[in-house]
């Protein structure tokens, strides 16, 4: 199939607090996992024509910039932002082979050197920001 394209990476780029996976909520939970469905599918159509979803090796890096200190645990955002984005980012996330998460808070002192246009955007944004990539670049399995 010649008009396919391969999606990886894929940045995407939300504005507001992510929902934990510990929330008391379930409507919130879900509603959250709908917001990063539907931010990652407008930009899987923004950029990419024809690309199809398949079963390779995957990792997922997840960058929040928070406008205050973090009050939950990192970890906790990340289980509902991975399951949203099964179906449209991958076919099931047990392809997810690395998830990197990290916050940025914004009285700690941090810099990004080079980023992404994507990622760049996030930056420029009015924080509580969230940056999500997916990738299929195996680099992770190379390691001392």
């Amino acid at each position: 199939m010649a008009d396919e394209e391969s999606l990886y990476p894929i940045e995407v780029v939300l504005r507001g607090t992510p929902i934990s996976l510990q929330s008391k909520s379930s409507a919130h939970r879900e509603a959250w996992k709908q917001r990063v469905r539907d931010a990652t599918l407008s930009r899987r159509e923004q950029v990419y024509q024809a690309a199809l979803l398949d079963d390779r090796p995957l990792a997922v890096t997840i960058y929040y910039f928070p406008s205050d200190p973090m009050e939950g645990d990192i970890d906790n955002i990340v289980k509902p932002i991975v399951d949203a984005m099964k179906g449209v980012s991958y076919l099931d996330d047990r392809s997810v082979e690395r998830i990197a998460a990290q916050k940025f808070e914004p009285e700690e002192d941090w810099q990004c050197v080079a980023p992404t246009e994507q990622l760049a955007f996030a930056l420029d944004m009015e924080p509580p920001v969230i940056y999500i990539r997916v990738e299929d670049d195996l680099h992770w399995r190379r390691f001392q």
